[in-house]
């Protein structure tokens, strides 16, 4: 079985198209759970009357994407888990190319869609790394002509729309909470990866996606805990000799940030951002200490990129 867990906080616009999608799911060995982080818009109500068969966990607040999507996962009965965005609509064979690749073999812990904007460029084919701790979709924009159509290996998948296996879950432990949102696939992924699991990048696996539809693409929220989280997966999770090596690549680019944010009137909320950062490595270290760390270093250094362009999280 697959539980379907999408995170929702007043997102009810959203949600016909998204619930809709999944009603005609050619696989049907599935639940949907909706994990509503205290909407104020009627989103449960709407929900529980329109989609009956969707189970409805009721946080008393806006947790954040992180616990959200782990409050419905504790409840989730299902092998697989797809933590699916409320602001996509899945193609209907999008469940079916999952579990199939998640079968195909017991190495795989995770699978990432291809997701893809409502104009038909990409939004994402897998996650990028680089030293510098900077993470982006692979394919972000590009238009969709036939490069990404092949089965491969990626570092990991994105939360919009990405499949876990529950056994790797229950040894790796689930999303970081206090990352809020933004950057906890890449911690997930980091520790999956560390624990010694594969992540298969699944092209006929296919989702339309909003993108930025609850939190808002480039919102003083956005630019603020992408670019705090940004400072601390590293510090959690890179192999420390990898860490050692990579520190200039982590210094310059989370001093670069400031001024580009400034230019463009987010600079307090990024220079906040970093300083929080700072304040939150020491949590991040004692947290680090806690990661399973199976798989040898090598594994790792072939997904990250010595280089990267310094884009907004």
């Amino acid at each position: 079985m697959i539980s379907v867990v999408i995170p929702n906080y007043n997102g009810r616009r959203y949600l016909e198209g998204c619930l809709s999608s999944l009603s005609a799911q050619t696989f049907r060995d599935f639940e949907v759970i909706l994990a509503d982080n205290g909407s104020s818009d009627g989103s449960a109500e709407y929900v529980a009357e329109k989609f009956p068969m969707v189970r409805i966990v009721k946080n008393g607040a806006n947790l954040g994407f992180a616990a959200g999507v782990n409050s419905g996962i504790r409840s989730a009965r299902g092998e697989f888990i797809l933590a699916l965005n409320n602001d996509t609509a899945a193609d209907e064979d999008l469940l079916r190319s999952l579990a199939g690749a998640m079968d195909s073999d017991q190495g795989v812990g995770m699978c990432a869609s291809k997701m893809l904007f409502l104009d038909g460029r990409i939004n994402s084919v897998g996650i990028c790394l680089s030293r510098s701790g900077a993470a982006w979709d692979r394919g972000m924009g590009e238009e969709d002509e036939g490069q990404y159509e092949e089965p491969c290996e990626v570092f990991g998948p994105s939360a919009g729309a990405g499949l876990y296996r529950r056994e790797m879950l229950d040894e790796v432990g689930l999303f970081d909470e206090d990352f809020f949102m933004y950057m906890e696939d890449v911690d997930l992924a980091f520790r999956g990866r560390l624990a010694g699991w594969r992540c298969l990048y699944v092209p006929e696996a296919r989702v339309h996606h909003v993108h930025g539809g609850t939190a808002g693409f480039g919102s003083d929220l956005s630019v603020y805990y992408g670019n705090r989280n940004v400072l601390w997966y590293p510090v959690k999770d890179f192999p420390r000799r990898l860490l050692i090596s990579s520190l200039p690549w982590i210094l310059g680019r989370n001093l670069a940030v400031v001024p580009y944010y400034a230019l463009r009137g987010r600079g307090r909320v990024a220079l906040r951002s970093k300083v929080d950062g700072l304040a939150g490595l020491p949590l991040m270290l004692r947290k680090r200490k806690k990661v399973l760390r199976r798989a040898p270093e090598r594994e790792i250094r072939k997904h990250i990129r010595t280089w990267s362009e310094i884009r907004e999280p």
